[in-house]
């Protein structure tokens, strides 16, 4: 039996997430080896923060029935659950993903760690899309999703960009 969650819970996780996102590609946009890639890490963060306004948006469209945990939840225990699920990546909201940037890292590995960072984000808001209301919003994380897989893609090409210019 599943802990049931709230649809605002859902969302205040998912705006976490992007603003998490954000910071990790303008931290890592500092450590760039190049101007090309520094841009486009910084254009990577830009799409995040569009991402969080979309769910911040969706947020403050949320009637006060979708704002309430479907059920008694004294402890706080559906976001709670949710957060554990992710396996404390992406959704463990008490930790900075800026910090795994500290210390020596090649671009190669920071541009696999923002992959794995993106794929995991995809799965949750495919969880998303499942508990979402259609009149919520489910073409907007439609659209979210669609532009993190994007990101899959340009990260990809980053990686080839990164090898070449590290004479790989």
């Amino acid at each position: 039996m599943g802990i049931p969650f709230s649809v605002g819970e859902v969302l205040e996780i998912a705006q976490q997430i992007e603003r998490n996102g954000a910071r990790f590609y303008r931290r890592a946009a500092e450590q760039a080896p190049s101007a090309r890639v520094g841009e486009t890490l910084l254009e990577l963060a830009a799409m995040e923060d569009r991402h969080e306004q979309v769910f911040a948006a969706m947020a403050a469209d949320l009637s006060d029935v979708e704002r309430r945990p479907p059920a008694y939840d004294p402890y706080d225990e559906s976001v709670q659950y949710m957060r554990a699920a992710a396996g404390g990546h992406v959704f463990d909201l008490r930790t900075d993903p800026v910090e795994w940037l500290e210390g020596s890292r090649t671009m190669q590995q920071v541009l696999g760690r923002a992959m794995e960072l993106e794929k995991d984000s995809i799965v949750y808001y495919l969880g998303v899309r499942g508990v979402m209301p259609d009149d919520v919003g489910r073409a907007r994380v439609d659209g979210v999703i669609r532009e993190e897989m994007g990101h899959l893609t340009l990260l990809n090409t980053m990686v080839s960009m990164a090898d070449e210019e590290a004479g790989a």
